[in-house]
């Protein structure tokens, strides 16, 4: 007996030491990823806007994830956070507080969190559909308040301010984009720690139940409204840090920060990573910004491409990015991940070629609507392509019906490589994803918390 009780020990302080490895290597990460990118502007801006995304969606998966709650309405709580934070920062310019600007998160979470108590009272009593038709509800009514309440909103204008003019802490005034970076930084790494350990507190273990089962949760003594609720107002703390560091980071807030779209927004963040893994949502929110702040440099119709990918992962990989990774972890284990390079490589091809000619496609098709009749050369791949002609047209074709032939013949050497690095049927499946998706009809969500360690 003792022997086991010393190896449980020695297990425990191992897995210990991983987990304070894993958080210094995050630490050192964020510290040095300025000076990786020579302190440039648009990269520390999109680094920036990445870790709002990611305190955001990992607030959401409070909710989705660990409670099982399908809202619409997260960015009510993310939006009032913000609008609070953005005028004390304007009693900070009229010297009314003498409050440091980077505090202000802590000024939207807890604004957050007061918004989330009163609205979760009533709304966590149901799940499933009716909780997600009440979040949809409050939304609406929030962004209709907040062109009639102009006070507070300040109308289709909304309110702004000036991070500069507050009280100069160790002699930084949060003028240049690598202060305003730091100061995401920091917050960023204090909320992903603390949902972390909410996730592994008997609060988040019992979110996780009633997720699961409900009437099993009640039975065996628990509330299934106040773990909602618990869970829901965590999640609008976290959510109000996050429009702080909005309002501090772009120093004006508006109606589109707490509507419905940046609610959708944030869902698509959480289901393309992985709504199943503690990691996903950080992914996600990591995945789109990327999307959303590069891709529309280079085309109009980026969002179109976001729904693609959201279609494909709700349909095909409802584990998401995630998801995908972690059904390799098998392979990976059994030292048998190597066998999947080259048929990965080969299907990579077609693959390719299939999503360049749906590219070229839906480009070319988008100029043709927009241009007039005198301009009808258009860049693409840096090629100049006439529309008119029928060489790109027949091009793209040919690219995607190679690119569909190629995945045909290579998907049955594919899956005999699969099922030779994963002898265990369905093992890397199981690992990835849940039993049972989430179904927004029924009050619990079977979603397995797949949580890493660290």
């Amino acid at each position: 007996m003792s022997a086991l009780t010393e190896m449980r020990r020695a297990q425990t302080a191992a897995a210990k030491r991983r987990r304070q490895i894993t958080w210094l290597v995050v630490l050192a990460v964020l510290a040095v990823l300025p000076f990786v990118f020579n302190q440039n502007i648009f990269a520390l801006a999109v680094m920036t806007q990445m870790g709002i995304a990611v305190i955001f969606a990992l607030s959401y998966n409070m909710m989705l994830g660990q409670g099982g709650m399908l809202s619409f309405g997260h960015a009510v709580y993310f939006g009032l956070g913000g609008f609070l934070a953005m005028h004390f920062m304007n009693f900070i310019e009229e010297g009314m507080i003498p409050l440091p600007i980077p505090l202000l998160p802590l000024i939207g979470g807890m604004f957050g969190m007061l918004i989330a108590i009163i609205i979760g009272s009533f709304s966590t009593r149901r799940a499933g559909t009716v909780f997600a038709m009440i979040s949809m509800g409050i939304a609406e009514l929030v962004a209709a308040s907040s062109l009639i309440f102009v006070a507070f909103f300040g109308g289709e204008e909304g309110i702004s301010g000036d991070r500069t003019t507050g009280p100069n802490v160790l002699s930084l005034d949060y003028a240049s984009e690598i202060e305003v970076y730091y100061i995401v930084a920091i917050w960023a790494a204090i909320a992903i720690y603390f949902m972390h350990r909410f996730s592994r507190t008997p609060a988040g273990r019992m979110a996780n139940a009633v997720r699961d089962n409900s009437e099993r949760a009640e039975f065996v003594g628990y509330s299934q409204r106040a773990v909602r609720w618990m869970s829901f107002c965590g999640a609008g703390f976290f959510a109000g840090i996050a429009g702080g560091l909005f309002a501090i980071a772009y120093e004006i807030l508006t109606e589109e920060t707490l509507n419905v779209v940046t609610s959708f927004g944030v869902l698509l963040w959480a289901y393309i990573g992985g709504i199943g893994f503690f990691i996903g949502p950080i992914i996600g929110a990591i995945f789109y910004t990327f999307l959303q702040t590069v891709m529309s440099n280079y085309t109009e119709i980026w969002v179109f491409y976001v729904a693609i990918i959201f279609l494909l992962t709700v349909s095909f990989v409802p584990a998401g990015l995630t998801g995908i990774m972690m059904m390799h972890l098998p392979a990976y284990q059994n030292g048998r991940l190597k066998l999947l390079f080259r048929p990965y490589a080969l299907m990579a091809v077609p693959v390719l070629l299939f999503v360049l000619g749906m590219i070229g496609f839906l480009e070319l098709g988008h100029f043709a609507k927009l241009t007039s009749a005198v301009e009808r050369e258009h860049s693409l791949f840096s090629i100049i392509m006439n529309i008119d002609s029928v060489v790109p047209w027949l091009s793209f074709s040919i690219m995607v019906g190679l690119g569909i032939f190629g995945m045909r013949r290579l998907k049955p050497g594919l899956m005999e490589a699969w099922e030779t690095a994963n002898p265990t049927q369905g093992a890397g499946l199981k690992a990835a994803a849940p039993e049972k998706p989430i179904e927004m009809g029924k009050d619990t969500a079977a979603v397995e918390e797949g949580a890493p360690s660290s």
